[in-house]
């Protein structure tokens, strides 16, 4: 005969494996249940916080919920990484990350968390090449006529960044390699003031994106490739640097969602439909094309694949380039 306290635990236990399979759907549905913060690792009015902008109110339309852009710029993205990896893993904190996310261990002697192990991604936002930018005043007129002049004159270049590890630094510094010269680094701090430099000569080569091409157009510099694996949409006429001088050079920059590690996998299922669903919103395309910025619908597990493969590629730069750790 079957006590009372037994039927009891009995049917506890049966109550608790229903609750336990919907737990999860259950829990994606009613996701967000309040404001969602997406952490900026740069100042606001850049290029990254625009986008997070941009994105963050279509998506603060899809669900419901005021979705607030946080700047915490400062630490070669540290600040900013520190605050998502210690965050509370409930998908109400997302990091707009990017290539730093592939390249601050490389770059970093000692962190308060892991680039990689701490942080779940969710979604591809958009991608994007740079420009290869040199003084009027240069003798050459394509890349390949920079890379003869480079090796014809070596250490005489000089290459200018808006700051050391940064995305265009690295850039460059994979163009050295590939293209077999030698250039000093010239680190500034800012794409703005590299440009102020370049201009009038006193630095030789900036990589930088698509906004810059209206001081090329304006006649104020030269603008000779493009670093993407084909030619840019908003500048046809400016050659690939692989179709003109340096084979198989490819080099993109790029931003992505990410939330901490134990963000539970439907939340970030979710996150991923909603976050691709937005950018192919046409209000967003809309603004994101002219700007030079290409979105892909990729899954979690392929921005997970993309960030092994880069981190990959900028480790051996870094360690290649001999780029001494930051702190």
């Amino acid at each position: 005969m079957i006590t009372r306290r037994q039927f009891n635990a009995t049917a506890s236990a049966a109550l608790l494996v229903p609750s336990a399979v919907i737990t999860g759907p259950a829990r994606a549905a009613a996701w967000p249940t309040r404001p969602v913060r997406i952490i900026v690792p740069f100042a606001a009015g850049g290029p990254t916080d625009v986008i997070a902008r941009m994105v963050g109110e279509q998506l603060s339309k899809d669900w419901g919920q005021q979705v607030l852009i946080e700047n915490r710029p400062g630490g070669g993205t540290n600040i900013a990484n520190e605050v998502v990896a210690h965050a509370e893993p409930d998908g109400h904190t997302i990091l707009m990350g990017g290539q730093s996310q592939a390249t601050t261990r490389a770059l970093y002697r000692s962190l308060t968390y892991d680039p990689i192990t701490d942080f779940a991604p969710v979604a591809f936002i958009c991608g994007y090449s740079f420009f290869m930018f040199v003084p009027n005043s240069l003798p050459v007129k394509s890349v390949r006529e920079f890379v003869a002049y480079g090796k014809a004159n070596p250490g005489k270049l000089a290459l200018a960044s808006p700051g050391t590890g940064s995305s265009p630094h690295l850039c460059g510094e994979l163009f050295k390699h590939m293209a077999g010269i030698d250039m000093l680094h010239v680190p500034y701090r800012g794409a703005a003031p590299a440009m102020n430099d370049l201009i009038p000569g006193r630095v030789h080569l900036l990589f930088s994106g698509g906004a810059t091409l209206d001081n090329a157009r304006s006649g104020q510099v030269q603008v000779l490739g493009y670093t993407g694996a084909k030619r840019a949409a908003i500048a046809p006429e400016v050659p690939t640097i692989a179709e003109d001088g340096v084979p198989g050079f490819n080099v993109i920059s790029w931003y992505g969602f990410f939330v901490p590690a134990k963000t539970p996998h439907e939340i970030i299922v979710k996150m991923n439909a909603d976050t691709i669903a937005a950018l192919v919103n046409p209000n967003v395309q809309g603004r994101l094309l002219p700007l030079g910025y290409e979105s892909s619908p990729d899954s979690p597990e392929q921005v997970g694949a993309f960030l092994k493969r880069e981190t990959e590629l900028w480790t051996r730069v870094i360690k290649e380039a001999g780029i001494a750790p930051l702190g």
